[in-house]
């Protein structure tokens, strides 16, 4: 599945055989040269706190906290499974997500954002760099660019991912524009797949979060990722940062299968 470009094996895993303790075996179903190919690995399996359980993992074989744009397919698909009724709730390394069929489209309920740094500053390439950073269910740095189109979001993401400020567990890094008063454009360098992925949901909340709070642009905003997708963010400000945030876009399906796991 995909959810507006960011691609995810899903299997159901409710009976708990999923050989997770092997990194290497994600790792081989993830690659794009030698496997299914995506940008993580996607497991339901049960809760005993919510509709179910999600666990994300990076191409890269590693478990994340969370995945915004997974989670809205793997709702959809628990949904398609008959697992979860329309409204959900999902367990995640992060906390409790609240998720919710909306057509063939699926609106999230993000966890409170944290960790809020609107005026941050490194050094970059021997040079003083302004970021702000934020954490949506995973760290998030973002850089404000008048032209989005013309970063390198190879050199310089992958710079500020292994940055030293954000060691040892590195972070995600968004390059954003504002194109317009609810309209932001967003490319993103994900840490695990180490590369730049056609959508991020937790980048682009973080980026429609950041954007508001300086006073960019009003919620509800629509982020357009590099696939060309929409996601639309919507939250209301408070004095400590916000509330209410939600995440809605696509979650489709490409293909379904079986694969087997040695």
């Amino acid at each position: 599945m995909h959810g507006a470009g960011n691609d995810f094996i899903l299997f159901d895993d409710r009976s708990g055989k999923f050989p997770i303790s092997d990194p290497s075996r994600l790792k081989a179903c993830a690659d794009r040269r030698l496997g299914v190919g995506a940008d993580g690995v996607i497991l339901i399996q049960p809760s005993e706190s919510a509709t179910f359980r999600m666990r994300f993992f990076n191409q890269d074989g590693g478990e994340a906290e969370m995945c915004a744009n997974g989670a809205r397919c793997v709702s959809r698909l628990a949904f398609d499974l008959g697992v979860a009724p329309r409204e959900m709730q999902i367990e995640t390394m992060a906390g409790p997500l609240g998720a919710e069929m909306v057509g063939e489209r699926v609106k999230l309920a993000m966890m409170e954002p944290h960790g809020w740094c609107l005026d941050g500053e490194l050094e970059l390439d021997g040079a003083a760099q302004g970021y702000a950073g934020l954490n949506t269910g995973v760290p998030h740095v973002i850089l404000e660019c008048m032209d989005v189109a013309s970063v390198d979001v190879q050199e310089t993401g992958r710079a500020l991912r292994y940055h030293d400020k954000f060691a040892p567990a590195g972070t995600n890094v968004n390059f954003v524009q504002v194109c317009g008063p609810q309209s932001l454009q967003v490319r993103t360098y994900e840490r695990g797949v180490e590369a730049e992925t056609l959508a991020c949901g937790t980048g682009a909340v973080a980026c429609a979060l950041v954007a508001a709070k300086r006073s960019r642009v009003t919620a509800p905003i629509e982020v357009t990722c590099a696939s060309g997708s929409i996601l639309t963010v919507d939250f209301r400000l408070t004095a400590a940062g916000a509330e209410k945030v939600t995440l809605l876009g696509p979650a489709q399906y490409v293909f379904e299968g079986v694969l087997e796991v040695q």
